[in-house]
């Protein structure tokens, strides 16, 4: 059964690969996950299917955070899935869900990107750029072809190899020409010795503008940004879910509250019965 599990679960990344399209480093994640689950999982053959007893190893990870055993237990579930798909009829026992608790993202304000960009080197404001006027994940920035750029749209390349395309800034465009004139560019946007840079590399580079004006931000904070300026400045939900390449809307009404908050707190700020009642 060992070697049967083992052989699935190379198929399984295989398609996820091949198939949906996944990166590299989902696809560690889920193969490490995988490795793991099954040091723990009880496997009981029954007459019609096979029984993953997950218990054991729910009670393994039971003092990771929530965030973290809703991803692994998702990995195993996907996992579930391919098998009940091709050959095999598995049931899964202890499979309840964890409660997740949504959190606002932490987008960085407008004046805060402004500021870094200020003592940004041209490849560093192109790489922080292209992130807050794109919405782009990380993973997409790094496969960004320079063919699939025209003067007003990109054509992005996002999970599971869904296409979709976004406006261009004119001042986005403009820079992007100069770096590109002035670089060996022949694939990608961003690229090293003919090979697309990593995704840890452009990761870096993120931080490190920020370093320099004492913020401490991530990539996806840079998307969080995007999604949030739009919202608020009245763009409908369902549009800015296209532009972020959410599979569902349900996905994008986080931001809307983060909006709200923003509003709520605006509104403190600015309504003079509100700064009354600190008196």
């Amino acid at each position: 059964m060992e070697k049967l599990i083992k052989f699935k679960s190379r198929e399984f990344l295989a398609y996820l690969e091949d198939v949906r399209g996944y990166s590299d480093l989902t696809i560690k994640s889920y193969d490490e996950t995988l490795r793991e689950a099954f040091l723990y999982i009880e496997i009981i053959q029954e007459k019609k299917h096979l029984l993953f007893n997950l218990m054991p190893y729910r009670i393994k990870i039971s003092s990771l955070n929530p965030k973290t055993i809703s991803k692994k237990l998702s990995a195993i579930r996907s996992f579930v899935e391919y098998l009940n798909s091709s050959d095999m009829t598995v049931v899964l026992k202890a499979d309840d869900s964890v409660k997740v608790a949504k959190t606002l993202p932490k987008p960085i304000s407008h004046e805060h990107i402004m500021e870094a960009l200020l003592y940004s080197e041209m490849k560093e404001k192109l790489v922080v750029t292209l992130l807050y006027t794109l919405g782009l994940r990380i993973s997409e920035l790094a496969s960004l072809e320079i063919n699939n750029i025209s003067e007003e749209w990109v054509r992005v390349t996002g999970k599971g190899n869904k296409q979709r395309d976004i406006p261009l800034l004119a001042s986005t465009k403009k820079l992007l020409d100069e770096y590109l004139s002035r670089s060996r560019q022949k694939k990608f946007v961003f690229e090293k010795n003919g090979e697309k840079l990593s995704e840890n590399t452009l990761r870096y580079t993120v931080i490190k503008v920020f370093k320099r004006v004492g913020l401490k931000v991530n990539p996806h904070q840079l998307r969080h940004s995007y999604a949030s300026e739009l919202l608020n400045g009245m763009a409908p939900i369902a549009d800015v879910s296209e532009l972020l390449g959410h599979s569902s809307m349900v996905t994008t009404q986080i931001y809307t509250k983060l909006g709200s908050a923003l509003k709520q707190q605006n509104y403190k700020t600015a309504h003079p019965l509100c700064k009354t009642e600190k008196l």
